[in-house]
C-alpha cells in the first residue's frame, strides 16, 4: 500500500513548527523561525516552536542568521535556506514518520493531517477545495 498525506479540514496543508523541526532534522539540516515584527522588514529568530506558530508571518530557513534580521538580506536567501513544507512530496517517508510520530502535533493551526492508504501501482492526484483535500486516480481530461 501506498501511503499519503492530506489535510482533511479547510484551511490547507501546513504543519506544524514543531513537525517542520522533526523533518528537516530527519533530512540531517537545521531549522530556525523568522518572525516579521516590523514595517522596517525585521524579523527575529523565535526558538519555541509555540511561539512559532502563533505568527502566520513566520519564515523557516535552515540558516541561522542570528538573533534579529532585516528583511532584505531574508529576500534573497542563498544556498536555499528558505524552506516550505508546500515543497514536500505528500508520499515522502520522512513526512509519514513525522505525522506518525507527531499525530496531532504534527497539524499547524489551519490544518487536520491524516495518512491514507491506496493500492500499490495506482497513478494519484490530490483534489483540493477551499483547502480540504482528497485523493483521486490520475485520469485524462480534455477542456
Amino acid at each position: 500500500m501506498t501511503k499519503i498525506v492530506i489535510n482533511t479540514v479547510h484551511g490547507g496543508f501546513g504543519l506544524s513548527p514543531k513537525a517542520q523541526r522533526r523533518y528537516l532534522e530527519l533530512m540531517g539540516k537545521k531549522c530556525y523561525f523568522y518572525q516579521h515584527i516590523a514595517q522596517d522588514g525585521k524579523y527575529i529568530r523565535i526558538d519555541d516552536d509555540n511561539e512559532a506558530k502563533k505568527s502566520m508571518f513566520t519564515l523557516t530557513v535552515t540558516k541561522d542568521f542570528g538573533d534579529e534580521v532585516f528583511g532584505k538580506k531574508l529576500d534573497n536567501l542563498a544556498d536555499n535556506a528558505y524552506w516550505s513544507d508546500w515543497n514536500i512530496g505528500r508520499d515522502d517517508p520522512f513526512l509519514i514518520q513525522v505525522i506518525n510520530e507527531l499525530g496531532e502535533e504534527a497539524n499547524d493551526k489551519y490544518s487536520e493531517l491524516k495518512i491514507v492508504e491506496i493500492p500499490d501501482g495506482i497513478e494519484w492526484e490530490i483534489d483540493e477545495y477551499d483547502g480540504m483535500e482528497t485523493i483521486h486516480e490520475k485520469h485524462r481530461s480534455w477542456g
